[in-house]
């Protein structure tokens, strides 16, 4: 680590906390080796996976999107760095296909902070790995109250990362060169960062826990698209009318359609608090919807003609057409209502929680780390026929647990089930 002790100290803010203190720790402001250029076209690529082919040791990755500005989760520039090759800086826009690179690497350890975040669009560009190690979800097991990655870089390696880009267009081209100087910096000192917490990991006996929560990650299918997601529009819970639903999906519809269409984020299109207030107003004019200030935006007052031949669509709309209230979901009901529902589970939520907290604090973890939320809300609710430390592993297994998790809480929760029912 001399190479990076040995940068440019400066004192700032700290990153990633809403602390008003100062850190004297050294800021990185140039990655080693200076800043690489862009590989913008097949040849260099192909030139950067023969130099990454060549190199040793774990493959830094990282992924910069632009979700606050265009639509989709795309990424608009991929960062690598590997011991022996250097830093590598790619325009998947431009070389929108990585086989090349993924095939120059595919048996090294590929580093990524909240790889959930980034696996997404690293697959569309074909850039998944094979092995993982995941710094952000290291930290979580390790106990960590704050595993940004500017924060855990200051706490474990005593350097710094700027992060004052943290939050712009990277669909901009050309890319301005600080922003491209922060983002060489974000791989920087990653498989460092990897290095140090596998150390912790392995002398606080967790290293073959991380390893199964990193090949779960690994193995995660990918998302299915929700059936209503116009139903996850912010503020809908304001809404209680069949008619005022259906103006909300058909508003959620008519700017999903534009956004797709222009490429922006929907929410630069049209915010969810004017579909929202929309629904509860029901205007029938376009004098009278713009007379909700939400919509005098001016990208959303662009599309008023549109806006307002949604709203009535619904007004048209016979009862069958329009949308029913949310079916039930196959999970338990929302754990407020346990008690009057069904006092007996709610004893049992009560019982498992506790025991998921008190191992939790002993091993030093948070709580949704030790194990799912949703599987502990599940086993209480419904628990096996036949309660003991068998059932419950198999049950929590059944829902995403891992073996070390179960290995870790089923007797426990075994007995506090049976605690619960006496």
């Amino acid at each position: 680590m001399a190479n990076v002790l040995n940068s440019k100290t400066e004192e700032g803010p700290e990153p990633d906390t809403t602390s008003a203190q100062t850190s004297a720790a050294p800021l990185l402001t140039e990655p080693r080796g200076g800043l690489p250029p862009v590989v913008a076209d097949e040849e260099e690529l192909a030139r950067v996976a023969a130099a990454f082919a060549a190199g040793s040791g774990p493959v830094a990755v990282d992924a910069e999107r632009a979700s606050g500005y265009r639509y989709g989760q795309r990424a608009y520039l991929v960062q690598l760095r590997r011991e022996g090759a250097g830093s590598a800086l790619v325009d998947p826009v431009a070389c929108p296909d990585l086989t090349v690179l993924r095939e120059a690497i595919a048996d090294a350890e590929m580093v990524l902070h909240a790889a959930h975040q980034d696996l997404p669009c690293l697959t569309e560009v074909n850039l998944r790995p094979q092995r993982l190690f995941d710094t952000e979800l290291a930290g979580r097991l390790l106990g960590y109250q704050r595993v940004g990655l500017g924060t855990m870089v200051e706490r474990v390696l005593g350097v710094r990362l700027a992060k004052e880009h943290a939050a712009v267009d990277w669909s901009t081209r050309p890319l301005p060169e600080d922003w491209l100087r922060y983002a060489a910096l974000d791989v920087e000192v990653l498989v460092e960062l990897r290095d140090a917490l596998e150390a912790e990991l392995d002398q606080a006996g967790k290293l073959e826990w991380a390893r199964e929560e990193f090949a779960a990650v690994l193995a995660a299918p990918p998302k299915e698209p929700r059936p209503d997601p116009w139903r996850r529009t912010s503020g809908i819970h304001r809404v209680r009318s069949q008619r005022g639903l259906g103006v909300v999906r058909e508003l959620w519809l008519e700017r999903d359609r534009i956004a797709r269409e222009r490429d922006l984020s929907p929410g630069r299109v049209l915010q969810d608090s004017a579909i929202v207030e929309a629904a509860l107003a029901m205007p029938r004019t376009s004098q009278e919807l713009t007379e909700i200030k939400a919509f005098t935006v001016r990208l959303a007052r662009r599309y008023v003609p549109a806006w307002i031949k949604a709203v009535n669509r619904v007004r048209d709309m016979g009862p069958a057409e329009l949308p029913q209230p949310s079916p039930p979901g196959d999970g338990p009901p929302p754990t407020n209502r346990w008690a009057d529902r069904d006092p007996a589970a709610a004893r049992r939520l009560d019982a498992v929680r506790a025991v998921v907290a008190e191992i939790a604090e002993r091993v030093v973890m948070p709580t949704e780390n030790l194990l799912p939320p949703d599987a502990v809300r599940r086993l209480a609710w419904s628990p096996p026929r036949t309660v003991d430390a068998d059932s419950v592993a198999r049950h929590l297994r059944e829902h995403q647990a891992r073996n070390w998790q179960t290995e870790l809480t089923a007797a426990a929760l075994a007995e506090a089930l049976r605690s619960a029912a006496r």
